[in-house]
């Protein structure tokens, strides 16, 4: 387990970063640009990195691949940067498996994944991690990857709401994902469980990310309760649009 940073020191706000990995190629499966997608995470220094689609092994890709690492993608990610990191498996097949991850600067204390698939072949989870935090007593990290299917989703909305409301009413709670909410209704379901998404706060409606090249639909989001919104940024100059189908969002919260 890591070190808690700044010798103990209260920390006062964090910086998150949350991206659709595409499992690390191109957002027409053309290219396996793993190797970019981690110099780019670096380059925003994030407290906090949530990641979607992240491969934890895939066997075909690695004997097609020279440059395949050897560590699983949410390891070779964390590289030396993020000391703490903690994936949930959602999806298994027969040449590996792919999930959530959140890489953190801060010792992560626990995590558990939470299997909020509905019915059919696509899985889906929410990763909660709990984090220590210096100077904060109760810092939870909620990485999401929400259904294709409305249906499914209000469902999955419900289960996070379960989820939240089940935490310590004084608890900061970071929440962000891909929701593939299109339809723009889970802010409303989401408000009734005390969470304020940093786009809608900042700006009025939540960010466009996709499809990265020519954002159209608002599908990732950043929510938050017991912090407050400074900056909100939606990554879309070179070389995100190059590195997955969603363009990442990036923003510096105070807790």
């Amino acid at each position: 387990m890591s070190q808690p940073l700044n010798g103990g020191q209260r920390v006062e706000s964090l910086h998150l970063l949350t991206v659709n990995t595409h499992k690390g190629f191109t957002a027409l499966n053309r290219r396996f640009i793993l190797h970019e997608l981690r110099e780019a995470v670096r380059d925003v220094s994030a407290d906090l990195v949530f990641l979607q689609e992240v491969l934890g092994t895939h066997e075909r890709h690695a004997r097609r691949h020279r440059n395949w690492p050897e560590t699983p993608q949410y390891e070779f990610l964390a590289d030396s940067m993020w000391g703490d990191f903690a994936y949930g498996r959602n999806a298994v097949y027969p040449d590996g498996d792919h999930g959530n991850a959140v890489l953190s600067k801060y010792p992560i204390q626990r995590y558990d994944n939470l299997d909020i698939s509905v019915t059919g072949p696509e899985r889906r989870g929410l990763l909660h991690c709990e984090l220590e935090v210096p100077g904060q007593p109760q810092v939870h990290a909620i990485c999401v990857h929400l259904g294709l299917l409305e249906s499914h989703r209000q469902k999955q909305l419900g289960l996070l709401c379960e989820l939240i409301d089940s935490l310590p009413a004084e608890a900061r709670i970071l929440v962000a994902g891909d929701f593939n909410d299109w339809r723009l209704r889970a802010s409303a379901c989401l408000r009734r469980c005390g969470l304020v998404e940093v786009f809608e706060h900042s700006h009025g409606r939540c960010a466009r990310t996709f499809p990265a090249r020519l954002p159209l639909l608002r599908l990732d989001r950043i929510y938050l309760r017991n912090a407050t919104p400074q900056v909100a940024r939606v990554l879309s100059h070179t070389p995100w649009p190059h590195l997955s189908d969603h363009l990442p969002l990036a923003a510096e919260v105070r807790l």
